[in-house]
């Protein structure tokens, strides 16, 4: 086999079947012709590393089998990648942001390897963050072969840009521009129920974060979001295993559906971000839910298992810590093994997270009872 024919058949493997023979034929007439010119150029026959470097000149097999090929050259293309490129931009803050507050919830438990967490964190970021890389690429690549463009690509409509100043770092301090201020206000209502909550700042700011937290707890709760070291606590070299009470068991199906209609209020909210008084009266009985669930966990009294080395001992509370002496009392129990401190101390912070968050529900409850009469 000829070096022709070695090129050919190595452009044929990357050319549709059907296509194939007349390609094949129209680049041997081309890769002829340029030998017949040269070689009358030169006024001899050419040599083989001459014929090289025509082929080289004519392209690469890969390269010239792309240019007969249908459909996009590119995973990305110039369209999409915007979009692209701002959506792994926005899944990396989220991811960081997820996984620094692992970290925290780990040192802030006790944690006696602080190298040890920082590189177990870094690994799940950068596991995390490729996955998502990936799976981004993989869904623009799927909307170029197939050319679809979904109707948030071609029907958006300016009210709605605001999120995208998400992306701007010299917006997320609590000073607004003059210049955002004056486009917010420029925004007019058509009712009472459709205006700006306040000057200066996009209304669904309030729901895309939101919609980030409650989405990312749901696909927690039902297992299909793992986040490194949780579920478990470092203590002096030993690896404490957490374990929840049957409590959560008990409302697992309940939490799940509370978080979903959060998301599904986040999303309502995105679609219509100027109907404060809508999304104010769905988040009244959300509220109303997440008081009751706070208070069926905080009357349950044991919450979780802490388990080392074949000891185990419970988190539990309930109002009788709920007093300035049990905070007093954080990390100086003596006489107390370090699981019983452990626990013991847990406990405290668990008691008061609740009842801090039932006045938070309480105030949010309040608040937005007073947004859905008001409008803003």
């Amino acid at each position: 086999m000829d070096m022709i024919e070695r090129y050919l058949n190595a452009v044929a493997a990357q050319l549709p079947q059907a296509e194939r023979e007349d390609i094949v034929a129209e680049l041997r007439d081309l890769i002829l012709s340029r030998f017949e010119a040269r070689e009358d150029e030169l006024g001899r026959a050419l040599n083989d590393e001459e014929k090289e470097v025509i082929l080289r000149e004519i392209g690469h097999p890969l390269v010239v089998a792309a240019r007969y090929r249908k459909g996009p050259d590119a995973l990305v293309g110039r369209e999409l990648f915007p979009y692209w490129l701002f959506g792994v931009k926005a899944g990396l803050m989220v991811l960081g942001a997820v996984f620094v507050l692992g970290l925290v919830v780990r040192l802030i438990g006790g944690s006696g390897n602080f190298g040890q967490d920082i590189a177990q964190s870094f690994h799940g970021f950068f596991g995390a963050g490729l996955t998502l890389i990936g799976a981004a690429t993989l869904g623009a690549a799927l909307m170029e072969h197939y050319g679809v463009r979904p109707r948030w690509l071609t029907e958006w409509k300016v009210r709605d840009l605001g999120v995208f100043g998400l992306a701007d770092t010299a917006q997320w301090s609590s000073a607004v521009g003059a210049g955002s201020a004056k486009a917010a206000a420029a925004v007019k209502a058509q009712s009472g129920a459709l205006r700006p909550r306040r000057e200066g700042r996009w209304p669904g700011s309030e729901a895309v974060g939101s919609l980030i937290v409650n989405g990312l707890f749901a696909l927690w709760w039902i297992g299909a979001l793992h986040f490194p070291g949780f579920g478990h606590i470092s203590m002096r070299g030993d690896d404490v295993a957490i374990s929840g009470a049957p409590i959560w068991t008990t409302l697992h199906a309940a939490i799940l559906v509370y978080a979903l209609a959060h998301v599904a209020v986040d999303l309502v909210s995105l679609a219509q971000p100027y109907a404060v008084r809508l999304r104010a009266a769905c988040m009244v009985p959300l509220h109303a839910a997440g008081l009751w669930l706070t208070w069926t966990i905080f009357q349950a009294g044991h919450w979780f298992d802490l388990s080392v080395n074949g000891q185990t001992t419970r988190v539990e509370g309930g109002q009788a810590l709920l007093n300035v002496d049990a905070l007093k009392a954080l990390d100086r129990l003596d006489g107390a093994s370090d699981l019983t401190l452990l626990a013991s101390n847990l406990s405290v912070v668990m008691t008061w997270v609740l009842a801090v968050a039932a006045f938070g529900l309480v105030c949010a409850l309040l608040h937005n009872l007073w947004r859905a009469a008001a409008g803003r």
